[in-house]
């Protein structure tokens, strides 16, 4: 054999031959099973169903199970269902508790103003309106500014019934002092007038929300005004000033009964049920009071 045939032969100590291979598989180790196949790569058929989310942590029902896309479709709504729903209970809620304030308060102007004897009472006890007005002040402006407390039950529904006990005394007060025929016309004016506005702005497509800022500017016009009428007393400023009064808090409540149904741009969140029913009973009682002043 020729050296050129000795050198041309491999050997082990050879670098290039001596490259170490990969270690082999441990062998299947269940008996009478078949190892699971291998795992193919299909670029023409992408996997829909990945198991793993999106980075931004939404997965949407068409990457889960992208047959029955058109069955969940009716879900984007549901939102605004819901809404509305709530919307619902809130304003059945709302009305639930006007209506028991002003059974309350419309049954203590009558007692005050049928019964005689009541009605010399209250005449002669004037502490206890003044009493009443001191209480009704605290309560109704810790309910207005203070969010936690009118959203702490039970002590909002404490606090709206001892206004609505402490403006039930004072309206009462003041209808005693007034003609019975007088008193019961004016309430169901009152009523009337306030179930009127009431519809109106369930159907209207008109925004009054909007106007909130404007009327709180009225409104300070309208106290400036009742100051300059009690120093220049006169029986046309006096008509005149229960006619402005009932008027503007006929607006305060078409305003606030649309930020109660939540139709418009403004609206009430639903936890503020006490704040709502608070505002339109006192627009009520205000225009029942004013109404009641331009009959005197």
């Amino acid at each position: 054999m020729s050296d050129a045939a000795v050198t041309a032969k491999p050997t082990q100590d050879d670098p290039e031959i001596s490259a170490p291979q990969p270690p082999l598989p441990p062998p299947y180790s269940y008996q009478n099973q078949q190892p699971p196949p291998p795992y193919m790569y299909n670029p023409s058929k992408p996997d829909t169903a990945s198991a793993h989310p999106p980075l931004n942590g939404y997965v949407s029902f068409n990457d889960i199970i992208p047959e029955t896309s058109s069955d969940t479709s009716p879900l984007v709504s549901s939102g605004s269902f819901d809404d509305q729903t709530v919307r619902r209970a809130f304003v059945r809620k709302v009305f639930s508790i006007l209506t028991i304030q002003l059974l309350v308060t419309f049954s203590v102007v009558c007692v005050f103003t049928f019964s005689s004897v009541v009605k010399k009472a209250v005449q002669n006890n004037i502490w206890a309106y003044l009493s009443s007005y001191i209480i009704f002040m605290v309560v109704v402006l810790s309910l207005s500014f203070c969010q936690s407390f009118r959203r702490r039950y039970p002590w909002n529904i404490v606090g709206l019934a001892t206004v609505t006990l402490s403006l039930s005394y004072m309206v009462g007060t003041v209808a005693s002092y007034h003609d019975t025929a007088s008193v019961v016309v004016t309430m169901g004016v009152t009523l009337v007038i306030s179930v009127a506005i009431i519809a109106f702005s369930a159907q209207t497509r008109y925004d009054f929300t909007m106007c909130y800022g404007l009327m709180l500017i009225l409104l300070v016009d309208f106290i400036m005004f009742g100051l300059l009428c009690s120093f220049l007393y006169s029986y046309v400023a006096v008509v005149a000033y229960g006619c402005l009064g009932a008027l503007l808090y006929s607006l305060f409540l078409m305003i606030d009964c649309q930020l109660m149904m939540g139709a418009m741009s403004f609206r009430l969140d639903p936890e503020e049920y006490i704040y709502a029913a608070l505002m339109i009973y006192l627009d009520i009682i205000l225009i029942f009071v004013y109404l009641l002043g331009m009959r005197n």
